[in-house]
């Protein structure tokens, strides 16, 4: 049976058919679904941990356990995983053990560019690169066999096109298994250096072995056509170089993309004319083709940014353009905002009034540094922002009363605790506001420890911010609503002055959650209004100007009322007969 299927979802179908048991995953675009998807299965486990290095470490447990596990995250989560990710390299596993990294060529969702396979290389692990959603369900069955068969954690690299793109996958059944016997070993699963010296000489062992294997493999695979061109690539490039170049080049798509075979890919080139190595991002297998004596054309010809296309390939390789559609309309540019009724919004036009530096984090409130709020100077990665800000403040103890570090509940659970804690131990004058919107907003509402439900939606105990915060030494908590905003304004005001650290908490849910029950939309009356543009500051996707005057979208305003704090005409209110 063949299904359409998004090559997360096709992920998530090869857990449940290779008789995954155990999932662990923190949320981060474009891999989030794969984890969602697994959650549909009522025979696996599967969790949102609180970040990526944890969830690393629950599936490592469990494949030492016996039981096959799986965890996921985008690629800057696999940096948060990377402490436990390169030890696992050397203690090996006990069932298989399968990581899913997804790369975002061309940053759509992300803030850098960063190319996970230098991962595989550094940490010695097996990685494997699918190209449509059947081979991402194909793949992910076959690593937790080569995961066993090679005692190795194995990485199943996606990239966004890949992991959000629809194509026919077979279906199968999934495959029962028995836990796998636990045997105590603590030269093989304890790390202190006696033991981990000779686990390294396992490790060098089995990328001889996994090198060997990759030459014969299936994953790799060989389409001659044309030999004046040969196309050496992997994983969404090779879908490009397929439908820019056709017949007229032949093909060596690698599957296994660490280690790299050697031999086969010289004996490709040997029967080309001339070889194009075609991948986004890094010269990863470029380099390792010159590095073994093969002339290859890379890097000089093919940019080191963003996602490439088909018709950048046919430029490149055939000198050609491919045919497009041309449009003489004037389409205006839609760049992301915060959405109507969003509780940040409230948060950073108070901010701004105050006018203090803010150090941003990760999450829907970076959008917080667009015009015309404007309102974010750093945004670092996961957590930063708590720890920047006492940087910040240590390095310029003179100007502590006037920056703030903002950061959002699930991130400040993922990585923000250990800053805040750092605060109240190294003691910096500092003030953390944690954008509470009762959900992990940015990557399509995930559960948290904050919101106390389980990923299916089970009650589960939940976190609370304003406890941990004091438990860990900050004696100054306040909650605000952000919906006020003169409340909001001089609850920060008054942290700002005080003479030790503090945590204030902006908390609303977010907006589109189902179970917010909205107030009718707002309606501008026009013979008041002057046309003055206050309402504008916000920057809210619901008002704009028409005919010199504002106007509410009654389709987007959800009556939030922070528009009408503005107004100090009273020309917004709420619509006639409501």
């Amino acid at each position: 049976m063949k299904e359409l299927l998004l090559g997360n979802e096709a992920v998530a179908r090869g857990l449940f058919e290779a008789g995954c048991r155990v999932v662990s995953s923190y949320p981060g675009t474009p891999s989030t679904e794969v984890t969602e998807c697994a959650a549909e299965f009522d025979e696996m486990y599967c969790e949102w941990a609180p970040n990526e290095k944890v969830a690393m470490e629950v599936a490592y447990g469990a494949c030492v356990a016996g039981a096959r596990a799986f965890c996921g995250m985008k690629h800057v989560g696999l940096n948060v995983a990377a402490d436990p990710l390169f030890t696992a390299s050397y203690t090996g596993v006990n069932a298989g053990l399968v990581i899913v990294v997804a790369d975002d060529p061309g940053m759509h969702s992300s803030q850098n560019e960063q190319d996970s396979r230098h991962y595989a290389l550094a940490s010695k692990i097996m990685m494997l690169e699918p190209s449509d959603s059947n081979e991402c369900l194909a793949f992910t069955k076959q690593a937790f066999e080569l995961s066993e068969q090679f005692d190795t954690p194995v990485i199943i690299r996606l990239t966004t096109r890949i992991a959000h793109s629809r194509s026919l996958a077979d279906i199968g059944k999934r495959k029962e298994l028995e836990l796998r016997k636990y045997e105590k070993n603590p030269k093989k699963y304890v790390m202190m250096p006696a033991m981990a010296i000779g686990r390294h000489i396992v490790v060098e062992e089995r990328i001889n072995k996994l090198t060997e294997w990759a030459e014969t493999c299936q994953l790799n695979s060989i389409e001659y056509n044309d030999t004046k061109i040969g196309v050496i690539t992997s994983g969404a490039c090779y879908q490009y170089a397929k439908e820019a170049l056709g017949d007229k080049a032949s093909y060596l798509k690698l599957g296994c993309v660490y280690p790299l075979a050697v031999n086969l890919i010289k004996q490709f080139a040997a029967k080309c004319d001339k070889v194009f190595v075609i991948e986004e991002l890094d010269d990863f297998i470029e380099t390792h083709c010159r590095k073994n004596g093969i002339d290859v054309i890379g890097k000089e010809a093919f940019t080191l940014q963003g996602e490439y296309s088909q018709s950048l390939i046919a430029k490149v390789v055939l000198n050609g353009e491919k045919p497009t559609l041309d449009s003489d309309i004037n389409i205006p540019g839609r760049p992301p905002v915060l959405c109507a009724g969003c509780p940040h919004r409230g948060l950073f036009y108070a901010l701004k009034k105050l006018k203090v530096t803010v150090a941003g984090d990760i999450g829907c409130y970076t959008l917080g540094a667009l015009q015309p709020l404007g309102m974010l100077d750093t945004c670092l990665c996961m957590g930063a922002s708590v720890s920047s800000l006492h940087g910040r403040n240590k390095a310029d103890e003179k100007n502590a009363k006037k920056s703030v570090a903002v950061i959002g509940d699930s991130t400040f659970i993922h990585s923000g605790v250990t800053g805040l804690i750092n605060i109240a131990y190294n003691k910096s004058n500092s003030v953390v506001i944690i954008l509470d919107n009762s959900i992990t907003g940015m990557t399509g509402h995930q559960q948290n420890p904050t919101t106390g439900k389980t990923i299916k939606g089970d009650p589960t105990t939940a976190v609370s911010l304003e406890k941990l915060a004091q438990a860990v030494g900050i004696n100054r908590v306040v909650i605000v609503d952000p919906y006020d905003l003169e409340g909001t304004e001089k609850a920060i005001k008054v942290e700002l002055e005080a003479d030790e650290p503090s945590v204030v908490i902006s908390r609303r849910p977010c907006a589109l959650l189902k179970y917010v029950k909205h107030n009718p939309p707002l309606k501008v009356d026009t013979d008041k209004c002057t046309s003055c543009k206050m309402c504008m500051r916000i920057g809210c996707p619901a008002i704009s100007m028409k005919n010199g005057k504002s106007s509410i979208d009654f389709t987007q305003c959800v009556g939030c009322n922070v528009c009408t704090q503005l107004c100090k005409f009273g020309a917004i209110g709420q619509r006639e007969g409501e």
